[in-house]
């Protein structure tokens, strides 16, 4: 977790105003269309760039010596990013699943339209 420190616990004047990063709020808006998105598996996609932007974010806040803010938040995008993936992995995999069902199921019939007149 980040830990803002400030050296003398006294701010300069001409310091600038503590601020929200704005990659945390990209993430976070991210990792809801994730969610939002991941059972049509398009989610993914949103849920890894959230990812990125939350190390991203989290390294610019470490730099940043206590003026962007926004780490309290980090945890929330990344498990909402990990819920989205595995939504969307769930999906596939069902889908996997249903598919190779199906294709066992016709395995066990005619390979032929039925047209054929089959002697016994």
């Amino acid at each position: 977790m980040v830990e803002v420190q400030r050296v003398f616990g006294v701010r300069h004047p001409d310091d600038p105003e503590p601020v929200e990063s704005t990659k945390i709020v990209a993430a976070r808006l991210l990792a809801a269309v994730g969610v939002a998105l991941s059972p049509f598996v398009g989610g993914a996609i949103p849920a890894l760039i959230a990812l990125m932007l939350a190390r991203q974010a989290e390294a610019d806040i470490r730099a940043s010596e206590g003026f962007l803010l926004g780490a309290s938040r980090l945890p929330l995008v990344r498990r909402l990013s990990w819920i989205a993936i595995g939504i969307a992995s769930a999906v596939v995999v069902a889908g996997l699943l249903i598919w190779i069902v199906s294709l066992a199921r016709a395995a066990g019939g005619p390979g032929y339209d039925g047209g054929v007149a089959v002697s016994v």
